[in-house]
């Protein structure tokens, strides 16, 4: 008997929970969904899974359709769907500019503008900066 919590945790598409309950069945396990009260091993309890199978790919879908609608909706009145950049153009060119001099590095810069690091690698030109190991100094005996 396998045991699970709710359909959702179990299998995210309806083709693979049926395939699944299918697989299960014929190698004579029963599935036990806890907070729907489904049993396979009864008859009622396979028509049950089959019906919110179904219901939980609907419910999948319609958060699909509504969140298509809203960024549909808010692309109309003129918003990008995407954050809002961190740091001005003037910001962005003065961490280029001290990357490229070997100067600073991305922490260093990161903490210069209190930004996360993430942020700074966004703002760099991607064919420059390739993470960097810091440089070596030698060590000389005194």
């Amino acid at each position: 008997m396998l045991q699970v919590t709710r359909l959702d945790r179990l299998s995210r598409s309806v083709l693979h929970l049926v395939t699944l309950g299918a697989e299960l069945r014929e190698r004579g396990i029963g599935l036990h969904v806890i907070e729907q009260g489904i049993d396979t091993a009864t008859m009622e309890g396979r028509a049950m899974f089959g019906m919110l199978s179904v219901l939980a790919e609907l419910q999948r879908e319609l958060i699909v359709a509504n969140t298509n609608d809203g960024l549909a909706s808010a692309r109309a009145r003129g918003r990008v769907g995407r954050r809002w950049l961190k740091l001005t153009e003037d910001q962005a060119a003065l961490a280029q500019r001290l990357y490229d001099e070997r100067g600073k590095t991305v922490q260093q810069i990161t903490d210069m503008f209190s930004v996360p690091r993430s942020t700074v690698y966004g703002h760099l030109d991607r064919a420059k900066t390739l993470p960097r190991r810091p440089k070596k100094t030698a060590v000389t005996k005194p």
